[in-house]
């Protein structure tokens, strides 16, 4: 980190979990800046509570066990926080159908045939 600069937690208490909006970002390295407005990503929109939780989850290769003695609570307890958490959580696909001209461009291609593309774009692939 460098001087001056403000931790993530620090930033999290100061909004008090009030959404907002980065329009500045510097690259450390080189000094550049880039102004817009940007999204968090959705951990870090999380509280501190909530944020430390599931880097603890990921430490513990997401042993319910480990969690329960690092917190010291029962397995619904970590369940139902895992619960919760995941609820405010988009799923990210990781593998999306693929867009209508998408399909088209690879028929024109040659790359499948119509029947292929019928299939994908009806959702069968």
């Amino acid at each position: 980190m460098t001087d001056g600069a403000m931790d993530w937690q620090e930033l999290t208490n100061l909004t008090r979990g009030r959404p907002f909006a980065v329009e500045r970002v510097r690259l450390a390295d080189t000094g550049v800046a880039i102004e817009g407005r940007f999204e968090l990503p959705q951990l870090a929109q999380l509280n501190v509570e909530d944020q430390v939780f599931v880097t603890a989850f990921v430490r513990c290769h997401g042993s319910i066990k480990q969690m329960e003695r690092i917190f010291g609570v029962s397995y619904p307890t970590i369940k139902s926080r895992l619960n919760r958490i995941a609820e405010v959580l988009d799923f990210v696909d990781v593998d999306p159908a693929p867009s209508q001209s998408e399909v088209i461009d690879r028929l024109r291609r040659g790359e499948i045939t119509a029947q292929q593309a019928v299939a994908e774009l009806e959702g069968r692939s």
